[in-house]
């Protein structure tokens, strides 16, 4: 599930780490609180990187619940960007180069949820 991106009608990364232990309700919350976006937006995956970067964690709203997604990878490592605490929404295409492991370089970072940015 997490190799494919169809199906999200946006796709966010939290930059720099976040404590894996969180789980629905603390990667909600830091959703809410911290970047002001809404983690109850239907087909919307946030996505999450710990402190070792082969791990990552994602949290999906799916209309009825949510669901929580984990995984690791046996090897290689995902190139995650570590230079800021604000939420970054991706493309299809940059996210597929993320999960292939490519570096993801965004200009413009997550502010507000009624303004996000146009192109990455």
């Amino acid at each position: 599930m997490l190799n494919d991106a169809s199906g999200f009608k946006r796709i966010y990364i939290a930059c720099g780490q976040t404590d894996l232990r969180r789980g629905i309700e603390g990667l909600a919350t830091m959703i809410r609180f911290q970047f002001k976006l809404d983690p109850y937006d239907k087909d919307t995956l946030f996505l999450f990187c710990g402190k070792k970067n082969n791990r990552i964690k994602g949290l999906l709203w799916e209309g009825d619940g949510f669901l929580l997604l984990y995984k690791r990878l046996e090897a290689g490592a995902y190139s995650w960007p570590r230079n800021t605490s604000e939420a970054l929404e991706i493309t299809p295409q940059q996210y597929r180069l993320l999960m292939e492991g490519f570096s993801i370089v965004a200009k413009h970072p997550i502010t507000e949820l009624t303004n996000p940015p146009k192109g990455l």
